[in-house]
């Protein structure tokens, strides 16, 4: 048996039909969203986290190296300050001297013991530090970076409370030896979250390292704690500064066969 519907009675269903089609949508993302959020694993937390923290206009941090009493280098504590695509500012302390560094734009200004700042270019054509100054120069890494990085090495991270850590591959310990040839490498990692970004993270690094014929241990826990997330100010002494406008030297001509070549 067949029911005719006049036009009145169907524009009368439309809307009864459209709202029920809304609120079946409502319900399938309502049930995706948990499930979306299933998938996300440890990693891709504290990867997102980083980024956050990278995307944030400035922000400190202060970092602290443990090594064991008989170690022959021990680093003193570490503090730093970055601007989004400007200037970067960290120091590096070894005993009782200090020495802070400037970068910006693939340039940089080093204090140095006389009381002036120099180039890591002018640094490392000298004699004494320079060398490690310069390295010290190419190597470094915003926090941000490094966090995702270090989430990187390591092999699975899992969530326990307020933190994530996993220990690293081989391959990726081997990764965080910044100079010298790693043998049996191995570490760790460990991160906290506050408010959807990076707060503070710790990698530990142990193994051997040969450097130029010298085999050392290495047995360090750095701490990385950052701070004044969007309250950060960056204040660049004026003889610092002159180093950083400074332009680079200009590319070397190709030669060519002309006359005025020779």
């Amino acid at each position: 048996m067949a029911f005719e519907i006049s036009s009145n009675q169907s524009n009368n269903l439309k809307p009864k039909n459209t709202m029920k089609k809304i609120l079946v949508s409502v319900a399938v993302a309502l049930l995706a969203g948990p499930l979306v959020a299933a998938d996300s694993t440890p990693k891709d937390a504290v990867v997102a986290a980083a980024k956050k923290l990278g995307q944030q206009p400035n922000y400190s941090w202060k970092q602290s190296v443990v090594v064991p009493e008989d170690s022959p280098f021990k680093p003193g504590p570490t503090e730093g300050k970055l601007e989004k695509g400007g200037v970067a500012y960290f120091t590096f302390s070894f005993g009782d001297n200090t020495t802070k560094f400037y970068l910006q734009g693939g340039q940089s200004a080093i204090s140095n013991p006389d009381g002036g700042w120099q180039s890591a270019k002018e640094m490392e054509g000298g004699e004494g530090p320079g060398q490690f100054m310069g390295f010290l120069v190419r190597s470094f890494e915003a926090p941000a970076a490094q966090a995702e990085e270090l989430a990187g090495t390591a092999v699975e991270l899992k969530q326990d409370g307020d933190t994530i850590s996993g220990d690293m591959s081989t391959e990726g310990a081997k990764s965080q030896f910044k100079f010298g040839n790693a043998t049996n490498p191995k570490g760790s990692v460990k991160f906290w979250i506050k408010d959807g970004q990076i707060s503070k993270y710790e990698f530990k690094l142990a193994g051997k390292a040969d450097f130029n014929g010298n085999e050392f241990d290495v047995n360090n826990d750095t701490t990385i704690e950052i701070t004044d997330v969007g309250a950060t100010k960056i204040d660049v002494p004026a003889e610092a500064r002159k180093k950083l406008e400074s332009a680079p030297a200009p590319a070397a001509a190709p030669a060519t066969n002309s006359p005025a070549a020779k």
